[in-house]
């Protein structure tokens, strides 16, 4: 709670503290118990009115945000194929839980700005930074895997290259948020880079895990060429199915480098816990002004009004009993 007063809080200090000091002395030395009760509420009366005068609003006195949301959201989502590995929930692909999860993340984060970029063959940023939510839902609704005849191998690190140019442009002034969504895995030969360069630019956010240490198998994506259904993507060493396992170790390992939590994600949990802590301020509606914030002054007029009620009943009683009595007639 705040307070806004209607005139210099010296000048109302001084002003209120004398009318105080009065009506105490008054009460102090009345005669009778009934005149030293009216002084008593007329006591009363002034504290409430400069109570009110202060005029206690309710909220944290930060003006609202009549520009839009400070609070810019980066998604960046693996679409590798060990992405399509069936151990999410009942055997879902790992997708579908990012799917959820990013839906979710949007839905919690209201009036934020939000960009999808993914990673694969090619790092793609699939939106820009928009506050249109809907447009983050469709994207990751429509997100698939790589088309496995283009997989030569995937690397946790290759969206680096990209973030350190988005994030080194972002507006300083506002709050960045980072969701790093996949299962680890690295099956290029070379040691993925470490994030730990952009994290200066990362307010908060977290790198979310996908996967079982069982693993699951991966069906092909053939692409939209494709003929006849799918098939489980092999093993060439073996001649059976190939099963992706998650690797927390490498994403904890970014977790650590990037300054955020690592969550590692199940069908059975929400993701709400990793946007727990940030404040977005939504953005008004085109052409409206923001809603005040409430203010508490007829709180205090409620007992106000009460006290001033009794000083004029106890004003026109006094007054009928001053008038003369009518002449006996003859």
């Amino acid at each position: 709670m705040i307070v806004n007063p209607v005139m210099p809080g010296v000048l109302m200090l001084i002003v209120f503290t004398g009318l105080i000091v009065f009506t105490i002395v008054q009460a102090v030395r009345a005669p009778t118990a009934k005149i030293r009760l009216h002084w008593i509420s007329r006591t009363g009366l002034v504290v409430l009115l400069g109570a009110m005068m202060l005029r206690p609003v309710a909220g944290d006195g930060r003006p609202p945000d009549a520009v839009g949301s400070d609070v810019d959201v980066y998604f960046v989502i693996d679409t590798t194929s060990s992405m399509a590995a069936e151990d999410w929930g009942d055997g879902e692909p790992r997708l579908d839980g990012v799917r959820a999860d990013v839906t979710e993340l949007t839905e919690t984060l209201v009036g934020a700005r939000y960009s999808v970029t993914t990673f694969d063959a090619a790092t793609v940023e699939r939106v820009p930074l928009t506050t249109d939510s809907g447009a983050i839902e469709q994207t990751v609704a429509a997100m698939t895997q790589e088309i496995t005849g283009y997989s030569s191998g995937s690397s946790i690190s290759a969206p680096l290259s990209h973030l350190r140019e988005a994030l080194a442009e972002t507006d300083p002034d506002h709050t960045t948020i980072l969701y790093y969504l996949g299962d680890g895995e690295q099956t290029v030969s070379e040691q993925p880079e470490s994030f730990a360069d952009i994290a200066e630019y990362v307010d908060g956010g977290a790198v979310l895990g996908y996967g079982t240490q069982g693993g699951g198998r991966m069906l092909e994506n053939g692409g939209l060429d494709s003929e006849g259904e799918p098939e489980y993507i092999t093993d060439p060493a073996t001649g059976e199915p190939a099963r992706s396992h998650i690797d927390e170790e490498a994403l904890q390992a970014i977790s650590t480098q990037l300054g955020v939590d690592y969550l590692h994600r199940d069908a059975s949990s929400s993701v709400a816990e990793a946007a727990s802590g940030i404040t977005v301020v939504p953005e008004p509606e085109a052409g409206k002004e923001p809603a005040p914030e409430p203010e508490l002054y007829w709180i205090l007029a409620i007992p106000f009004g009460a006290l001033l009620l009794y000083e004029l009943a106890s004003v026109i009683v006094d007054l009928r009993r001053l008038r003369p009595r009518g002449q006996a007639h003859s």
